[in-house]
């Protein structure tokens, strides 16, 4: 599998599967393609790694429980299934020489809060993908990790694989680093377990963070909404606070490049390692999200806000969410874990994925990604200014209330690290 130096976003992919088609079918008498899986391939960077790797002239599997909103690109097939089911995971990985594992649950916001399922697929559904791949002889699995493995509130200043330890697991807030750290070792420690008739499985890890780029379903859509509401009025944190981020064309490069390090062509130089990925800078989220408030057409948040405020009142409104779940859905604007990661900071070397895997970063511009998604956006019907307003007034007395009843009754201002 080649990395493909113009990885495109889901919705180009398709003049470019037909012209690598025609150019399969021209070719009747070339070997056999490889084949691989992608879990979770349904999701934005499942589905962007499935579409450059059958583009490459690879035969790609996409499993997810929820179907793809993007047309698929020739030369990938969608099975819609659960990662936590293994008579499915059983037939979908025959002949298979890949499994890139990326399926997970509880990345952020309300998600965080469902610690059944977040255990279930993460540690649940890990297990058996590897189980299943020792079953059906796969001889490569490659997991996309997170950077929270390592992080959990305290500073990091590019850390690197070695120097930085897991985070310990019985101290992380949300379950969502927790369940990614235990499934990060479970994959690391089943490299070089034995395959049935001969060989073993060689497995590494990725460890991104927050991802951006084209279509991007997750974090630019719900700031976005924030913004339009007026809820992020405030800033928090200190100004120095860095952190790092990573566009998916540069992922799915990482990605490709590392099943080709588990091969015996690259002298299984990934087998049982795990790599920081990143786009080899390091930046200050307020100011690296100014062309999002900027497109948007509205002002930058002004009002700084202690975050010792910020993570008590996002620790009431957890307790606040789960409480009234029964009931009704209020989700938290702020998770604790999303604070932490806000005004902490944390930022991680990728000079080991560098030397091993030849990774080498394109550049790209968050702004371009934010004036797409204004474009996409332009035409959807605006709520009036009204709703707008009453919404914006009920959030902030709702942040204020929550806020003086935390400080009565508990009587404290936590600490985030």
């Amino acid at each position: 599998m080649k990395p493909n130096p113009a990885v495109s976003s889901p919705e180009a992919c398709k003049a470019a599967g037909q012209a690598q088609q025609q150019k399969t079918q021209a070719t009747p008498g070339q070997a056999s393609r490889q084949k691989v899986v992608v879990t979770g391939g349904a999701g934005y960077l499942g589905f962007s790694l499935g579409s450059s790797l059958a583009k490459s002239g690879t035969s790609v599997i996409l499993l997810d429980l929820r179907r793809p909103q993007w047309e698929l690109c020739p030369g990938t097939e969608f099975i819609q299934a659960d990662v936590r089911n293994a008579e499915a995971l059983h037939r979908t990985f025959e002949g298979v020489d890949c499994v890139f594992h990326v399926a997970s649950y509880g990345m952020s916001g309300a998600e965080q809060l469902q610690k059944e399922q977040i255990e279930s697929i993460n540690v649940g559904g890990t297990k058996l993908v590897i189980d299943v791949c020792v079953r059906q002889r796969v001889p490569r699995l490659v997991y996309t990790s997170t950077v929270n493995v390592a992080f959990g509130g305290k500073p990091i200043e590019q850390g690197d694989e070695d120097s930085v330890p897991y985070f310990p697991l019985e101290k992380h807030t949300d379950h969502y680093s927790r369940t990614k750290a235990i499934a990060d070792q479970l994959i690391l420690m089943a490299n070089g377990t034995p395959l049935p008739g001969g060989g073993s499985l060689r497995t590494c890890v990725l460890r991104p963070p927050g991802i951006y780029g084209p279509e991007e379903q997750r974090h630019l859509p719900r700031v976005a909404s924030y913004i339009k509401k007026r809820l992020f009025m405030f800033r928090f944190g200190d100004r120095r606070t860095q952190m790092n981020w990573v566009h998916v064309r540069n992922l799915v490069q990482a990605h490709v490049l590392a099943a080709e390090a588990l091969t015996a062509a690259k002298g299984h130089v990934a087998s049982g390692q795990a790599y920081y990925i990143n786009d080899g800078e390091s930046v200050n989220l307020f100011e690296w999200m100014a062309p999002l408030f900027e497109k948007l057409g509205y002002s930058q948040p002004w009002i700084q806000v202690p975050t010792s405020w910020v993570y008590l009142s996002a620790t009431v409104m957890e307790y606040l969410h789960l409480a009234l779940r029964p009931i009704c859905s209020l989700p938290p604007l702020l998770t604790r874990s999303e604070v932490r990661s806000v005004a902490v900071t944390h930022t991680f070397q990728i000079a080991k994925a560098r030397a091993q895997l030849g990774y080498v970063p394109d550049k790209f511009s968050f702004a371009d990604a934010v004036e797409r998604y204004v474009q996409s956006t332009a035409g959807r019907t605006r709520g009036s200014n009204a709703r707008t307003l009453l919404r914006l007034l009920l959030g902030l007395l709702l942040f204020l209330g929550l806020l003086v009843l935390a400080l009565r009754f508990l009587g404290l201002q936590p600490s985030i690290i």
